[in-house]
Protein backbone atom coordinates (compact mmCIF):
# COMPACT_ATOMS: atom_id res chain seq x y z
CA UNK A 1 0.00 0.00 0.00
CA UNK A 2 1.67 3.00 -1.17
CA UNK A 3 2.09 6.12 1.56
CA UNK A 4 -0.49 8.49 -0.54
CA UNK A 5 -3.48 5.61 0.02
CA UNK A 6 -2.91 5.13 3.33
CA UNK A 7 -3.03 9.15 4.66
CA UNK A 8 -6.06 9.19 2.17
CA UNK A 9 -7.44 6.15 4.12
CA UNK A 10 -7.07 8.44 7.74
CA UNK A 11 -9.00 11.08 6.31
CA UNK A 12 -12.60 9.40 6.87
CA UNK A 13 -11.58 8.17 10.38
CA UNK A 14 -10.20 12.10 11.24
CA UNK A 15 -13.33 13.63 10.03
CA UNK A 16 -15.77 11.07 12.30
CA UNK A 17 -14.03 11.86 15.06
CA UNK A 18 -14.79 15.43 14.28
CA UNK A 19 -18.38 15.19 14.40
CA UNK A 20 -18.69 14.95 18.32
CA UNK A 21 -20.16 18.33 20.10
CA UNK A 22 -17.39 20.14 21.32
CA UNK A 23 -15.26 18.94 17.83
CA UNK A 24 -18.07 20.11 15.64
CA UNK A 25 -17.57 23.42 16.88
CA UNK A 26 -13.99 24.11 15.98
CA UNK A 27 -14.80 21.85 12.85
CA UNK A 28 -15.52 25.26 10.68
CA UNK A 29 -12.26 26.98 11.54
CA UNK A 30 -10.43 23.69 10.94
CA UNK A 31 -11.45 23.00 7.50
CA UNK A 32 -11.00 26.93 6.79
CA UNK A 33 -7.09 26.26 8.32
CA UNK A 34 -6.96 22.83 6.03
CA UNK A 35 -5.05 21.43 9.03
CA UNK A 36 -6.94 17.97 8.31
CA UNK A 37 -5.79 18.29 4.75
CA UNK A 38 -4.27 14.78 3.79
CA UNK A 39 -2.22 16.10 0.64
CA UNK A 40 0.71 16.62 -0.32
CA UNK A 41 1.30 20.24 0.69
CA UNK A 42 -0.36 20.01 4.26
CA UNK A 43 1.39 16.58 4.71
CA UNK A 44 5.05 17.48 3.71
CA UNK A 45 4.29 20.72 6.27
CA UNK A 46 3.01 18.63 9.30
CA UNK A 47 5.59 16.40 9.56
CA UNK A 48 8.15 18.79 9.06
CA UNK A 49 6.62 20.82 11.99
CA UNK A 50 6.48 17.59 13.80
CA UNK A 51 10.48 16.98 13.16
CA UNK A 52 11.27 20.73 14.15
CA UNK A 53 8.98 20.34 17.24
CA UNK A 54 9.99 17.21 18.36
CA UNK A 55 12.90 18.67 19.93
CA UNK A 56 11.16 20.89 22.49
CA UNK A 57 11.39 19.83 25.68
CA UNK A 58 8.21 17.78 27.48
CA UNK A 59 4.21 18.96 26.64
CA UNK A 60 5.50 21.88 24.53
CA UNK A 61 6.67 19.27 21.12
CA UNK A 62 2.70 18.73 20.39
CA UNK A 63 1.62 21.90 21.43
CA UNK A 64 4.05 23.74 19.38
CA UNK A 65 3.41 21.44 16.49
CA UNK A 66 -0.81 22.15 16.50
CA UNK A 67 -0.08 25.77 16.91
CA UNK A 68 2.46 26.02 13.76
CA UNK A 69 0.55 24.26 11.98
CA UNK A 70 -2.74 25.64 12.63
CA UNK A 71 -0.71 29.18 11.86
CA UNK A 72 1.00 27.31 8.35
CA UNK A 73 -2.00 24.88 7.11
CA UNK A 74 -0.02 21.70 8.35
CA UNK A 75 -1.60 19.06 8.75
CA UNK A 76 -2.05 18.24 12.49
CA UNK A 77 -2.24 14.52 12.74
CA UNK A 78 1.11 13.82 10.49
CA UNK A 79 2.77 15.95 12.66
CA UNK A 80 1.32 15.09 16.35
CA UNK A 81 2.59 12.05 15.32
CA UNK A 82 6.06 12.75 13.89
CA UNK A 83 6.78 14.56 17.63
CA UNK A 84 7.08 10.56 18.92
CA UNK A 85 10.52 10.27 17.53
CA UNK A 86 11.48 12.05 20.50
CA UNK A 87 10.82 10.11 23.34
CA UNK A 88 12.39 9.23 26.75
CA UNK A 89 14.46 6.65 25.06
CA UNK A 90 15.69 9.33 21.95
CA UNK A 91 16.11 12.41 24.06
CA UNK A 92 19.85 11.93 25.56
CA UNK A 93 20.97 10.62 22.20
CA UNK A 94 19.10 13.45 19.77
CA UNK A 95 20.49 16.16 22.83
CA UNK A 96 24.03 14.52 22.37
CA UNK A 97 24.05 15.11 18.97
CA UNK A 98 22.24 18.51 18.95
CA UNK A 99 25.47 19.88 20.86
CA UNK A 100 27.94 17.91 18.90
CA UNK A 101 26.69 20.08 15.91
CA UNK A 102 26.30 23.11 18.39
CA UNK A 103 29.88 22.32 19.12
CA UNK A 104 31.00 22.42 15.50
CA UNK A 105 29.51 25.39 14.76
CA UNK A 106 31.14 27.49 18.10
CA UNK A 107 34.37 29.15 18.10
CA UNK A 108 36.72 27.35 20.94
CA UNK A 109 36.97 24.06 22.60
CA UNK A 110 33.39 22.85 24.49
CA UNK A 111 33.56 19.76 26.42
CA UNK A 112 30.57 17.94 27.00
CA UNK A 113 29.45 16.80 30.67
CA UNK A 114 28.72 13.03 30.74
CA UNK A 115 24.84 12.31 31.59
CA UNK A 116 26.65 10.12 34.92
CA UNK A 117 28.25 12.77 36.49
CA UNK A 118 24.99 15.32 36.54
CA UNK A 119 22.80 11.91 37.82
CA UNK A 120 25.17 11.56 40.43
CA UNK A 121 24.44 14.73 42.03
CA UNK A 122 20.50 14.74 41.36
CA UNK A 123 17.67 13.63 43.16
CA UNK A 124 15.15 12.50 40.16
CA UNK A 125 15.90 11.15 36.48
CA UNK A 126 13.68 14.38 35.24
CA UNK A 127 15.50 16.52 37.22
CA UNK A 128 19.06 15.32 36.18
CA UNK A 129 17.64 15.25 32.41
CA UNK A 130 17.21 19.05 33.16
CA UNK A 131 20.27 19.87 34.83
CA UNK A 132 22.13 17.74 31.97
CA UNK A 133 20.44 19.79 29.23
CA UNK A 134 21.49 23.34 31.26
CA UNK A 135 25.17 22.42 31.74
CA UNK A 136 25.41 21.57 27.99
CA UNK A 137 24.41 25.43 27.90
CA UNK A 138 25.38 27.02 23.83
CA UNK A 139 26.49 24.09 21.76
CA UNK A 140 22.82 22.70 22.52
CA UNK A 141 21.03 26.17 21.97
CA UNK A 142 22.82 26.25 18.52
CA UNK A 143 22.45 22.79 17.67
CA UNK A 144 18.75 22.72 18.65
CA UNK A 145 17.56 25.24 15.96
CA UNK A 146 20.33 23.49 13.24
CA UNK A 147 19.62 19.85 14.10
CA UNK A 148 15.34 21.00 13.85
CA UNK A 149 15.16 22.73 10.42
CA UNK A 150 17.79 20.41 9.23
CA UNK A 151 15.39 17.23 10.49
CA UNK A 152 12.22 19.28 9.18
CA UNK A 153 13.58 19.67 5.92
CA UNK A 154 14.60 16.30 5.23
CA UNK A 155 11.19 15.28 6.19
CA UNK A 156 9.02 17.80 4.00
CA UNK A 157 11.32 16.85 1.31
CA UNK A 158 10.77 13.18 1.64
CA UNK A 159 7.06 13.51 1.69
CA UNK A 160 6.95 14.97 -1.27
CA UNK A 161 9.17 12.65 -2.52
CA UNK A 162 7.16 9.90 -1.48
CA UNK A 163 4.34 11.75 -2.74
CA UNK A 164 5.10 11.91 -5.99
CA UNK A 165 6.86 8.88 -6.47
CA UNK A 166 3.53 7.58 -8.44
CA UNK A 167 3.47 10.20 -10.63
CA UNK A 168 7.51 9.72 -11.69
CA UNK A 169 7.05 6.18 -12.42
CA UNK A 170 3.90 6.80 -14.62
CA UNK A 171 5.68 9.50 -16.47
CA UNK A 172 8.83 7.08 -17.00
CA UNK A 173 6.61 4.16 -17.77
CA UNK A 174 4.62 6.30 -20.37
CA UNK A 175 8.55 7.26 -21.77
CA UNK A 176 9.56 3.78 -22.01
CA UNK A 177 6.40 2.87 -23.59
CA UNK A 178 6.77 5.50 -26.23
CA UNK A 179 10.52 4.42 -27.05
CA UNK A 180 9.60 1.35 -27.60
CA UNK A 181 6.17 2.48 -29.79
CA UNK A 182 8.62 5.31 -31.84
CA UNK A 183 11.43 2.31 -32.37
CA UNK A 184 8.61 -0.11 -34.10
CA UNK A 185 8.27 2.13 -36.82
Amino acid sequence: MGVRKWFRGLEPKILRMMSGRVMGRIKPWMDKQNVFDFSRHPLARGVAFGLFCGLLPGPGQILGTLLLCARWRGNIVAGAVMTFYSNPLTIVPLYALAYKIGQALLPGTHVMPTFSEIHADSTGMLSALFSWMHALGWPLLIGLPVMGISLALLGYLTVHGLMLLPVWRKARSMRLKSLRASSRD
